[in-house]
């Protein structure tokens, strides 16, 4: 019985508080959320028992989420109420009318540069290092800088993304250029041609490049930290180089969602520290709220930036350039 008193109170004062009127969001019954995000099921289910609002959770691939989320909104069928992806669709979708201004107050205490939109809320960073098979790889073998990824022992033993048509990975091999990662572009373009020398395995997203490390089939993947937690207890690691670049994910309420209110809540929930702490946790995320830590080792020492935001032509122009380098097309 004590447990059950103990447990009640836990939930009761794990509740946030909500700028948004909570009685109004129940009436409404649910809010509708489109993401790019994976296992954020902990969250909903978090959100649901927080609210008393059914979080109805539809994930869209990145690949698919603009063509998607535009055909409906241009066709007046769009569900949403709340929108998430990587901030280069995210910015596109707002330039099309897709979102409303709302700052949510759980939002205080994010970095400036994340809050600064009034309609788009950056919660996070969507960060890319070399992972590898902790079983497989000897540690006096473990890369540790970038250069080293280009050594010929990696040779065919390497995963990544297409950089010729996965935004994402085009994007970070720019913002490699862009950030000072290496001392002159002639060093970073050494980097860039001494991996496509290499011979990488592609794959379409970030989402498959984990497996063929798992099963052994590559010892190395261009990848995403997260997924030590998401794929435990599969025998990875990642590779301590000093910084990290990734893309930042936003979040918006749509311009003309179903169910405003209950929009405005789950915007406050999922920007809370309760929601965002479950996403370090259960999801292995890079959230930008004050006081959240990864639990991924050795993530607390290591300075993860995020990267600009690349244009559509600009995509197109440098998967060319990468298709060319590691396709020879």
């Amino acid at each position: 019985m004590k447990k059950l008193v103990v447990l009640l109170m836990v939930v009761l004062f794990a509740v946030p508080s909500f700028a948004a009127d909570l009685a109004k969001a129940k009436a409404e019954g649910k809010a509708s959320f489109y993401a790019n995000i994976t296992a954020v099921e902990p969250i909903m289910d978090a959100f649901n028992a927080a609210t008393g609002v059914d979080g109805v959770y539809t994930r869209i691939s990145t690949s698919k989420y603009l063509a998607t989320v535009a055909t409906e909104f241009e066709a007046g069928k769009l569900t949403a109420d709340v929108l998430q992806a990587p901030m280069p669709i995210m910015q596109t979708l707002k330039d099309m009318g897709v979102f409303t201004p709302y700052r949510s107050p759980s939002a205080a205490g994010y970095p400036d540069w994340a809050t600064r939109d009034d309609t788009i809320v950056q919660f996070g960073i969507e960060y890319v290092a070399p992972i590898y098979n902790k079983e497989l790889v000897k540690p006096a073998d473990v890369p540790k800088s970038y250069m080293d990824l280009i050594d010929k022992k990696w040779f065919d033993k390497i995963v990544m993304p297409d950089p010729s048509s996965h935004a994402t990975t085009i994007s970070w091999l720019v913002g490699m250029k862009e950030s000072n990662i290496f001392a002159s572009e002639d060093e970073w373009m050494k980097f860039v041609k001494g991996l496509a020398a290499n011979k990488p395995m592609f794959v379409k997203s970030f989402g498959p490049s984990p497996g063929p490390v798992e099963s052994g089939e590559k010892l190395l993947a261009i990848s995403m930290p997260k997924y030590i937690i998401t794929h435990a207890p599969a025998p990875l690691d990642w590779v301590r180089v000093g910084t990290l670049l990734g893309t930042p994910r936003g979040i918006a309420i749509a311009a003309k969602a179903p169910h405003p209110e209950a929009a405005r809540v789950f915007m406050d929930y999922w920007l809370s520290k309760d929601a965002m702490q479950l996403l370090a946790d259960k999801v292995g995320e890079y959230v930008l709220t004050p006081g959240v830590k990864s639990p991924i080792d050795g993530m607390d020492k290591v300075k993860v930036l995020p990267i600009r935001t690349l244009s559509n032509d600009e995509i197109k122009s440098w998967g060319k350039k990468f298709k060319k380098i590691f396709f020879g097309e």
